[in-house]
């Protein structure tokens, strides 16, 4: 029987049908279940296999980290999710903030003229 035919029927002409022909809609409803049990135990296994490579990392493996590049990625998304949450603040001193500033010198005590006795450049003694 084709698929079509199974969509269509509806109980009234399920009660109208031959007992062979409800014995071959059953098994072939149990033939698809069974491939379809078979196809879900295999993604089973393969979603397992895949969450335990995504967890090993360079942190808790012996892969080397330039294997982590997937890794890296999503968490740098996660924490982009997370920053655009958190509240923005201006840079500089925030308000409320006491500052902190260096205490000058105070008074100029004395002061000399230092004159350079050879020149650097050409070696000459003189200075104008």
């Amino acid at each position: 029987m084709g698929k079509d035919l199974l969509l269509k029927l509806e109980r009234e002409t399920q009660l109208l049908l031959a007992p062979e022909q409800l014995v071959d809609i059953i098994v072939e409803q149990a033939i698809a279940i069974e491939k379809l049990n078979s196809r879900i135990l295999e993604l089973e296994e393969k979603i397992e296999k895949l969450k335990v490579s995504r967890d090993l990392d360079s942190s808790i493996s012996s892969k080397p980290p330039s294997g982590d590049i997937l890794k890296k990625t999503e968490n740098k998304q996660q924490d982009k999710l997370l920053e655009s949450e958190a509240p923005k603040r201006k840079p500089g001193g925030q308000p409320g903030h006491k500052g902190k500033t260096r205490s000058g010198f105070g008074r100029v005590d004395r002061f000399e003229i230092l004159r350079p006795t050879d020149c650097v450049y050409c070696g000459q003694k003189a200075f104008a």
